[in-house]
């Protein structure tokens, strides 16, 4: 990001996955912002810290993109319980000062095939086989 220092995306993407509090401290400003759009959630980074460390469960993922617009970082990320019976996908808006995380922006979405309707249609083909969900 333009004047700020690099930011370490797969260093914390792998503590949001691990859920350690004390390494995902290390990654965020003290005052930062946190939000959670699909749930209308804004978190303190003490209730980050509950909300994301606290979830239940054990997680594996992988970033899918990332795009840098000067201004912000834009992670697309995928999201699975290690026996990979579900899967979500994040779209995270990263602003960053002095190397932190200032403003988080997150929209969560719940992975799963297109609705009824849409598949009466037969519209489109799938981005990925049916077992990898």
């Amino acid at each position: 990001m333009k004047g700020d220092a690099m930011f370490d995306y797969t260093g914390w993407f792998r503590a949001v996955l691990k859920q350690d509090r004390a390494e995902l401290r290390g990654f965020f400003a003290e005052d930062a912002e946190i939000r959670w759009h699909c749930t209308n959630e804004q978190f303190s980074l003490e209730e980050y810290f509950v909300a994301n460390c606290d979830y239940p469960g054990d997680w594996e993922g992988e970033v899918e993109r990332v795009h840098e617009t000067g201004e912000e970082l834009i992670l697309v990320t995928r999201v699975y319980p290690p026996d990979r019976s579900a899967s979500f996908h994040c779209v995270s808006f990263l602003r960053c000062r002095e190397g932190k995380i200032a403003a988080l922006d997150e929209y969560w979405a719940d992975d799963g095939a297109a609705p009824d309707w849409r598949r009466a249609l037969k519209l489109g083909k799938p981005i990925r086989a049916e077992a990898e969900n």
